[in-house]
C-alpha cells in the first residue's frame, strides 16, 4: 500500500466518478479565491465612471459571480450540489494592473469543500467584467486565478504561499 496522492475522481479502472461523501463528517468549510483582469487605463476609468455602456460593470460582475457559484454543480460535472450559506464576491479597482481584482468568499455546513464554488465565482465574475468591457478594449487579460485558502473538512486549514 502506498501514501502516494492520488485523484478521487478516478476509480480504480480508470473512469470518472462522483465521490462518495455520505459519511464524511458535516463542518463548516470555507474556501477564498482571487482573479484579475488586467486592461487599459482607460478602460478602467471608464468603468469607475459608470459610463459603461452596458451598465455598472462591477455591480453585475458581482451578482454574476453569487449566481456561478451556486449553479456550480451545474458547470462542473462531477461536483456535489451545495447549499452554501454564504458566499461574497468583491470587486476591487487596482490602479497598479491596471485593471479589478476579484475574491471571492464560499462557505458551506456541509460533507465536502467548496474550492470550486468560490473559484467559479471568481472566474465567472472576470468573465462578466471582460462581457462588459470589450466593446473599448478587447485585450484585456484574465488570470491568474487560484484558490488562496480553505478551511475545514478533514484535511483543515490551508493557505496558498
Amino acid at each position: 500500500m502506498t501514501d502516494e496522492p492520488k485523484l478521487t475522481h478516478i476509480d480504480a479502472s480508470g473512469a470518472a466518478h462522483m465521490v462518495d461523501v455520505g459519511d464524511k463528517a458535516v463542518t463548516t468549510r470555507t474556501a477564498i479565491a482571487e482573479g484579475a483582469v488586467k486592461m487599459k487605463p482607460e478602460t478602467l476609468a471608464l468603468i469607475l465612471s459608470g459610463q459603461a455602456k452596458k451598465g455598472d460593470v462591477l455591480g453585475v460582475a458581482r451578482i454574476a459571480g453569487i449566481m456561478a457559484a451556486k449553479k456550480t454543480h451545474e458547470l462542473i460535472p462531477l461536483c456535489h450540489p451545495l447549499l452554501l450559506t454564504k458566499v461574497t464576491v468583491d470587486l476591487e479597482p487596482d490602479d497598479s494592473l491596471p485593471g479589478v481584482r476579484v475574491r471571492a468568499l464560499a462557505r458551506v455546513a456541509g460533507q465536502t469543500g467548496v474550492e470550486m464554488e468560490a473559484l467559479t465565482a471568481v472566474s465567472v465574475a472576470c468573465l462578466t467584467v471582460y462581457d462588459m468591457a470589450k466593446a473599448v478594449d478587447r485585450g484585456m487579460e484574465i488570470g491568474p486565478v487560484r484558490l488562496v485558502e480553505k478551511s475545514g473538512g478533514k484535511s483543515g486549514h490551508w493557505i496558498a504561499e
